[in-house]
């Protein structure tokens, strides 16, 4: 037999005998291999965006509402004059504590004291008088009609006693409650009529800072909520809301609100600017910057999370309260990975890589 027909029969059978092994197994070409092996381009590989993110946990907060407004007295009352006469003394001077009862002016008595005098006499003169009549009715020296004249008689001195000591009275101007003078507008010398204006008081304890807010604000407040007032050059305060308008501005649409606050001593004086920062309630809110928020699609407010899946979720979120360090914003899960970085390079529903960092590593 030929000698290479020997050669490569037993080069077959080896060759088979190796593939009947399991030993052999076809590699299939990579996309690369058929695009080289056929000359059309590689298709290119997805290309999975990388953010920074933060893990943020909502906390309770106490949303509060800020509103400007000024003080005011609790009640001021101009003090008129109320019976006619020349003042004759003025103990008090513009801008000085008073009691209620205290003396402001004097006016003097002229002839009031003869009158008072006059009209005691006609009270005894008419009260003997009765007393007679009684007795002789009683005996039936004198008729009913005459008792009754003697009666009217009586009653008619005791009134004109009465209206005397009054006008009197009226004569000393007092202070009808505590408070500042604020005004005192009569002097030694001056001739005053019925109507005439003597003195200004007002009353600073407790004091009032009155404000206004917008109907929605108006609507969520109640008498008795608590507020901040902080007046210029004062100490922040706690007071009360003890007023709400039920009448809206026709101009400007908004409420009048007042807080009052102790004020011992008058020492907040009245047409001060007040700051007023009340209570709207407990919510859960996240405390973020600036930074992280941004806007979806339709241009709604908001910030992107990175959700377990590793996809991009925009949420809508609302502004609580603002502050000079960031903001509360509710709309969010309890817990929620934000985007801190990269927000604006990916979009809702995007696959991402993502690595967490620390809140102070997040700008």
């Amino acid at each position: 037999m030929n000698k290479s027909y020997v050669i490569a029969g037993v080069v077959a059978l080896s060759a088979i005998a190796w593939i009947a092994s399991g030993q052999y197994k076809e590699e299939a070409a990579s996309p690369e291999e058929i695009a080289t092996a056929t000359g059309s381009p590689a298709p290119e590989k997805e290309i999975v965006p990388h953010v920074r993110t933060r893990l943020s946990t909502a906390q309770e907060h106490v949303s509060t509402l800020l509103l400007f407004g000024r003080t005011e007295g609790v009640r001021s009352v101009q003090i008129k004059v109320e019976t006619a006469g020349r003042i004759v003394a003025v103990p008090t001077k513009k801008g000085q504590t008073i009691k209620k009862g205290e003396v402001i002016a004097h006016i003097d008595m002229a002839d009031r004291q003869a009158r008072l005098k006059e009209a005691e006499a006609m009270v005894k003169r008419f009260a003997i008088a009765y007393e007679a009549a009684q007795k002789l009715s009683q005996k039936q020296f004198r008729s009913k009609v005459q008792l009754a004249e003697a009666v009217s008689n009586l009653e008619t001195a005791k009134a004109g006693l009465r209206s005397i000591k009054v006008d009197i009275g009226r004569t000393t101007i007092r202070a009808p409650f505590d408070g500042i003078l604020d005004d005192v507008s009569v002097e030694i010398g001056d001739y005053v009529a019925i109507g005439n204006a003597s003195a200004n008081i007002v009353d600073l304890d407790p004091i009032l800072v009155a404000g206004e807010a917008t109907e929605r604000v108006a609507s969520g407040l109640k008498l008795g909520d608590t507020a901040i007032v902080n007046p210029v050059g004062g100490q922040p305060q706690e007071g009360i809301v003890s007023y709400i308008s039920k009448v809206g501005s026709t101009t400007t649409r908004t409420f009048r609100v007042e807080i009052s606050l102790p004020n011992p001593g008058s020492v907040i004086a009245e047409g001060l600017t007040a700051e007023m920062k009340l209570e709207l309630g407990r919510v859960k809110a996240h405390f973020l910057t600036p930074a992280v928020l941004t806007l979806s699609d339709s241009g709604e407010l908001g910030v992107k999370v990175v959700d377990g899946g590793g996809i991009v979720r925009f949420h809508g979120v609302q502004l609580i309260d603002d502050t000079p360090e960031g903001m509360w914003l509710s709309g969010l899960p309890d817990e929620a990975e934000l985007i801190v970085v990269g927000q604006e390079f990916v979009r809702s529903g995007q696959k991402v890589e993502s690595t967490q960092v620390k809140a102070e590593q997040a700008s």
